[in-house]
């Protein structure tokens, strides 16, 4: 015969057994949908995540390195320009030191070449005194050996003034040997002919004269030497040329002072009636 007691545990045990069965059931039922959502959702990979943070320390990295390149560029721009500026401070110096130089040397070579030219010139002078106070000048040498054209034209145009005529002819003589292309030669020529036309040698002078309007047509001296080639013949008594060539003075050179003496000699001839 059952036991009552142990009947009733047995029911109460199985009861409770089915209550959780029934729990579990429900709890499925309510947990498979949520399953289901979760299986949707792909869960997160582990080695993009790795990647994503080798990323995110490798533009740090990129950052912490390009703000180093702009110190570092930085700086280098700046010692760059300490040293542009102490470059132009250097060459400022050597450009001032250089221009200081430059000009001492200027004023020196002025200063030299000052000194030099005063002794020049005085040793010019007292060669010049030499020959004019009395000195003689031998055939084939110039009145000052070392000088110029026009020093040595000028010594013979002062002998020739001071009426040391054959001096003089020989200083023009040698100017023409030693200065064929002077601008002064034409002149030179001329007075040639005028110093030994002074010392009264009209065959001399007569030729030289003719020179100039042979060699230096152009030349100023022209009409008067063409004036003196008249005075040359009427001083050796050759009339018809000393007329022939102070007419054509008259002629050819209308407006000059040539022209107004050859009229006056002209007319002296007619009163002396050759």
């Amino acid at each position: 015969m059952p036991r009552i007691g142990g009947s009733n545990s047995s029911t109460c045990v199985d009861g409770a057994r089915g209550v959780t069965k029934a729990k579990a059931y429900v709890l499925m039922l309510v947990a498979a949908p949520l399953a289901g959502c979760a299986l949707m959702q792909p869960a997160e990979d582990p080695m993009e995540a790795k990647v994503a943070e080798l990323e995110k320390r490798v533009e740090t990295i990129e950052r912490v390195v390009d703000n180093q390149s702009l110190v570092q560029l930085t700086q280098q721009v700046g010692s760059l320009e300490r040293s542009t500026d102490e470059l132009q401070g250097k060459t400022e110096t050597l450009e001032h030191d250089a221009g200081t130089t430059a000009e001492r040397q200027r004023q020196l070579y002025a200063d030299l070449d000052a000194r030099i030219q005063a002794l020049e010139k005085a040793q010019k002078t007292r060669d010049t005194n030499d020959v004019l106070e009395g000195g003689t000048l031998p055939p084939g040498q110039l009145p000052l050996p070392s000088g110029s054209d026009r020093d040595n034209y000028q010594v013979a145009f002062e002998l020739l003034k001071g009426e040391r005529y054959d001096m003089a002819a020989t200083a023009f003589k040698e100017f023409l040997e030693k200065f064929p292309d002077s601008d002064l030669a034409a002149n030179a020529q001329y007075w040639l002919g005028e110093s030994y036309y002074a010392n009264n040698k009209y065959e001399e002078a007569l030729k030289d004269f003719e020179l100039v309007i042979k060699d230096y047509p152009d030349s100023s001296k022209v009409p008067d030497a063409l004036l003196k080639m008249g005075y040359c013949n009427y001083s050796l008594k050759r009339w018809d040329a000393a007329r022939t060539t102070l007419s054509r003075v008259r002629a050819d050179y209308p407006e000059t002072t040539a022209a107004r003496l050859a009229g006056q000699y002209l007319k002296r001839m007619d009163s002396e009636g050759v």
